[in-house]
């Protein structure tokens, strides 16, 4: 096989959430287990930290996978989903996993994925935890790809437990209450291992407290250490932060080359991180301020993110965001009304099970519409969208595909126009992959 049929062998035979939905959905860790013996335990063979989180787990893996790079560390980075290739999920020190090494997993354990059937998360997993073994990485940053417990990656027993925030997502699986979803992000807590939580939040806060009382997990809230007292905009395209610990200032102009206004909370999040790995000696070497006014400039260059405030053209301005919940497209709007513009123009596509109404009742009313479906079988279809967003007075047009809907846009553009590309991962992605 061929790289080409190699993954559409993995996005045919398996199945995955992110196209399918609900039926992808394995609610017991036998598989992963099973798979993680066959393989011979890899994970065991490299140091890990965890992250789990409704919003910015994705960033904030990033942001620490490039301080680790900067150290001099060999540094394993598992995140999903992928925008445009599937090695996007499995990197070591940047470099996605070769396509060769794509190809030899599949076919040397091809009669065992036939016969076992593993998710296309859990075989990805067991790609990433192998392929970072026989790479001899020193350590691995690992994003939880849904909840925490019954997650593939919740197999690892790392340095460092890190939860960003709880929100409402993927509620059919992880429950309609903060505080249920809380416990499932929880799961990853393990015995005498230190937990930071980025957010504070009157529901989950005693959630975490019980956990980690139980766990004997060292509990710690970024945002209850950690202030980001100014932000702004810099001139080569990065935000310059100041940032207090217990009120005094530690961090004058720490640029990231991140953009999007829930960095704001997230770079609190790595900065107790980091608080951590070095007062309790979690790592062999201190991460200095040198290291952070080094990696964080560089975050996205040194891990190759993307889809976080994109910004993939100018005259329009045009923009690209992944957030898709209502958390993250509350302040992905908070972010466009701070933008100068003449006229909004939103291209967006959701998936078909989640409560779209929520989040179409947030939009702005002045916008022009773009209505659309990302090229997977649980993108909502345009049409519908398109109904549910009149009974919100949302004005527009359906377009077959992604690409469609932003050339009708660019076209109806001037150059003094804000095009903003959302709604879903997966638009996004479709997006990305047309240029």
């Amino acid at each position: 096989m061929n790289y080409k049929e190699t993954t559409d062998f993995l996005f045919s035979q398996l199945p995955m959430f992110q196209r399918i939905g609900a039926s992808a959905y394995k609610a017991n860790l036998d598989n992963t287990l099973a798979l993680d013996k066959f393989f011979g335990f890899p994970h065991r063979n490299f140091k890990s930290i965890h992250i789990a989180g409704t919003n910015g787990k994705g960033s904030t893996s990033h942001m620490l996978a490039s301080i680790l790079i900067t150290m001099g560390y060999k540094v394993g980075l598992y995140t999903s989903p992928h925008l445009i290739d599937f090695r996007e999920r499995i990197k070591i020190n940047g470099e996605m996993i070769s396509e060769q090494a794509v190809i030899e997993f599949v076919e040397q354990n091809r009669e065992l994925i036939q016969e076992m059937k593993p998710s296309f998360f859990e075989i990805s997993v067991a790609m990433a935890f192998h392929y970072f073994s026989v790479q001899q990485i020193d350590i691995a940053v690992v994003e939880v790809g849904m909840g925490g417990r019954l997650d593939s990656t919740n197999i690892i027993n790392p340095l460092l437990s890190i939860i960003t925030n709880i929100d409402f997502d993927h509620t059919q699986f992880l429950g309609t209450t903060l505080e249920l979803i809380a416990a499932e992000k929880a799961g990853i807590v393990k015995q005498n291992t230190p937990l930071v939580v980025g957010k504070t939040q009157p529901e989950t806060q005693p959630v975490f407290e019980a956990k980690a009382k139980e766990k004997n997990a060292e509990l710690f809230f970024a945002d209850q250490n950690f202030e980001c007292s100014s932000v702004f905009n810099t001139i080569d395209g990065k935000q310059s932060f100041n940032i207090s610990k217990h009120n005094s200032l530690i961090f004058n102009d720490l640029k990231l080359d991140l953009q999007g206004f829930y960095q704001r909370e997230n770079i609190l999040t790595v900065l107790q991180a980091v608080d951590v790995l070095n007062t309790r000696k979690l790592i062999d070497k201190e991460i200095t301020n040198q290291i952070l006014y080094s990696a964080l400039p560089n975050a996205a260059k040194l891990t190759g993110l993307m889809g976080r405030w994109q910004i993939v053209g100018n005259n329009p301005l045009m923009v690209c965001d992944t957030g898709h919940n209502e958390a993250g497209i509350k302040i992905i709007l908070e972010q466009i009304a701070q933008t100068a513009y003449k006229k909004l123009h939103f291209v967006i596509g959701m998936v078909n099970d989640k409560d779209v109404s929520k989040v179409l009742a947030m939009l702005p009313l002045e916008a022009i519409y773009y209505f659309t479906k990302a090229s997977i079988p649980r993108a909502l279809d345009e049409k519908i969208l398109k109904q549910k967003a009149d009974a919100f007075n949302l004005q527009g047009q359906s377009y077959l595909s992604v690409k469609e809907a932003v050339e009708k846009a660019k076209k109806n553009a001037e150059a003094s126009d804000f095009i903003f590309i959302g709604g879903s991962t997966f638009v996004v992605a479709d997006y990305l992959t047309s240029l």
